[in-house]
C-alpha cells in the first residue's frame, strides 16, 4: 500500500499537479494608478502588553477624585520615557486631566470603563506655535499632544472626553456679542494632536465632546486610525459642538481611516493643508514675493484611505478645504450614512488660494445626504493679502460609483472659470433618488462621463 501511495504521489507530482493551494493576488492602486502598499492592508490591533513596562494611574496615586491631575500625569510619562518607554494605563474611572505631551517610546492605554477627562479651563493647556485652520499661528494645542514621535499608540476600551460643553456655550454667547467672532477667537483646545509623526495607530477608543477638532493629524505619515467612536455630543441647539471635525488631515501621507464611527458637528473627515495667495510656496517658486510667515508648513495630502465606516451627524462625509493646497491619491468607500449628512463630497474653492484636488474617488455609498457632490467657491475670511490677481486652482479626476444614495440636490456644481477648472469627472453605477439639480450639467466640466446613472 505505502509504494502505491508513494507511485501515485510521483504521478501526481510529474504532472505539475500542486497540493498547496494557491492564493489570488489583488492588487490594489491608487486613483492614479499606482498601487496601494500592502501596509494599509495590516490592521493588527494593538498589543499594550508587548509595548514596555505599564505605569497604572492609580499605582502612582493618581486616582480618580475629581481633581486636576495634570502635573503627576505628565511626571509619570516623563517617568516612563526616561526609563526606556512604557504605557499609561488609565484604569476604570473618571481621571482628571489638562494638556498631556507623550514622548518617545511612550504610549497611552484606556481599560474599558476608564475615562481621562479634559479640564474646562483653557488656562490647563499650552499655548505654543501650531497649526490650526490652515496657518502657522500662536494657538492652545490639545488633551492629548504627540510631537515629533515614532511609534505612538492609543489603544483600549476607554474614552477621552474633551469635556466641551463650556467651550461650546462660551463660543455661541461670544458669536452673539461679536458675528464676526472666528473659530480662534474663543480659546478652545484640541482633543488629539498629533504633529510631525509617524508609524502612529489610534484604535478601540471612544473620542468625545471635544472643545475644538477632534483629531488632528499633522505633517505626519503612516497613521492609522481604526475601530474609533468618534462622537460630538448633541447639545440643545444653542450650544452645539462648533467645529468639532473628527478627523482633520493636515500636511500628510498614507492615512488608514478604517472600521469608525464618526458623528461631529462639523466634517467628518476634512482635508487641510493651507491657505493663502502663496500656500503653494513648497512646490512653486514665486520670484521677489515675500511669502506670508503663516504659510510656512503647509503641504500636500496624499495616499488616503477612508473605508469601512459608519457616519451620523456630519456637515460632510469628505471634505477637501476650506484650508487645502495640493491633494490626491484620497478615497472614500464602504461607507454607510445613517444619518443624513448635508454632504457626500465637497469641494471647497477658495478664490484667495491655489488649490488642485485631482484623483479622488468616492465609492460604495449607500445611505442618505443632503448634497451628493458640491462644488463651490469658499471666501470664509477670504483675504489675497496684497496679492493683485486671484490665484486659479483646478479640480480633476473625480470618480463617485457604485453609490446607492436618498439626497435633496445630487449635481450642485457651481462653474466659476475666473477662479477654478473642472475636468475629468466620472459618474459610474449610481441609483440616486433626488428632488433638485437632477441633471448631470457636462457642459461645466471640461471631459465629464457617466455610465449607468439612475436619478429617479
Amino acid at each position: 500500500m505505502k509504494r502505491f501511495i508513494l507511485i501515485a504521489l510521483t504521478l501526481l507530482l510529474g504532472t505539475g499537479v500542486s497540493f498547496a493551494k494557491k492564493q489570488k493576488t489583488v492588487t490594489e492602486t491608487w486613483p492614479n494608478g499606482e498601487v496601494i502598499d500592502s501596509w494599509f492592508f495590516n490592521t493588527r490591533s494593538v498589543n499594550p502588553d508587548s509595548l514596555g513596562k505599564q505605569y497604572k494611574l492609580t499605582d502612582y496615586h493618581i486616582n480618580a477624585d475629581g481633581r486636576i491631575h495634570t502635573q503627576e500625569i505628565q511626571a509619570l510619562i516623563d517617568q516612563a520615557a526616561a526609563d526606556g518607554g512604557g504605557v499609561i494605563v488609565v484604569p476604570s474611572g473618571v481621571f482628571m486631566t489638562g494638556g498631556l505631551y507623550f514622548k518617545q517610546g511612550t504610549h497611552l492605554y484606556l481599560e474599558e470603563g476608564a475615562v481621562l477627562m479634559g479640564s474646562d479651563f483653557i488656562g490647563d493647556y499650552k499655548l505654543a506655535e501650531t497649526r490650526m485652520e490652515g496657518e502657522t499661528c500662536l494657538y492652545f494645542e490639545g488633551l492629548i499632544n504627540a510631537i515629533g514621535l515614532d511609534g505612538f499608540t492609543i489603544s483600549g476600551k476607554g474614552t477621552i472626553d474633551g469635556n466641551g460643553l463650556r467651550y461650546h456655550q462660551q463660543f455661541w454667547l461670544r458669536r452673539k456679542w461679536n458675528r464676526q467672532c472666528t473659530n480662534k477667537d474663543e480659546q478652545r483646545p484640541r482633543l488629539i494632536w498629533v504633529s510631525g509623526c509617524k508609524n502612529v495607530q489610534l484604535e478601540g477608543v471612544n473620542f468625545q465632546n471635544s472643545p475644538f477638532w477632534t483629531t488632528h493629524i499633522y505633517n505626519s505619515d503612516h497613521v492609522k486610525l481604526i475601530n474609533l467612536h468618534i462622537y460630538s455630543l448633541l447639545h440643545p441647539d444653542d450650544s452645539k459642538g462648533p467645529s468639532t471635525d473628527a478627523i482633520d488631515l493636515d500636511a500628510t501621507h498614507d492615512i488608514l481611516v478604517k472600521d469608525c464611527y464618526m458623528s461631529v458637528n462639523d466634517d467628518a473627515v476634512a482635508i487641510k493643508g493651507g491657505k493663502g495667495p502663496y500656500a503653494d510656496a513648497f512646490e512653486k517658486e514665486y520670484p521677489g514675493v515675500t511669502i506670508p510667515k503663516e504659510s510656512n508648513g503647509n503641504g500636500a495630502n496624499y495616499n488616503i484611505l477612508v473605508t469601512d465606516c459608519v457616519y451620523g451627524e456630519a456637515h460632510s462625509c469628505l471634505t477637501l478645504g476650506s484650508e487645502s493646497v495640493h491633494s490626491w491619491n484620497i478615497i472614500l468607500r464602504n461607507i454607510n450614512v445613517v444619518n443624513p449628512a448635508q454632504r457626500l463630497l465637497w469641494l471647497k474653492m477658495r478664490p484667495d488660494t491655489p488649490q488642485r484636488y485631482e484623483y479622488i474617488t468616492v465609492e460604495n455609498i449607500t445611505g442618505a445626504v443632503q448634497n451628493f457632490i458640491l462644488v463651490a467657491p469658499w471666501k470664509q475670511f477670504y483675504d489675497l493679502k496684497g496679492r493683485q490677481d486671484n490665484p486659479m486652482s483646478y479640480s480633476d479626476h473625480i470618480t463617485m460609483r457604485n453609490c446607492r444614495i436618498e439626497c435633496t440636490s445630487f449635481f450642485n456644481i457651481k462653474q466659476q472659470e475666473d477662479v477654478y477648472h473642472l475636468s475629468n469627472f466620472h459618474f459610474e453605477d449610481l441609483e440616486i433618488t433626488a428632488t433638485k439639480d437632477k441633471e448631470i450639467k457636462a457642459d461645466i466640466i471640461d471631459g465629464c462621463t457617466w455610465k449607468n446613472v439612475n436619478i429617479k
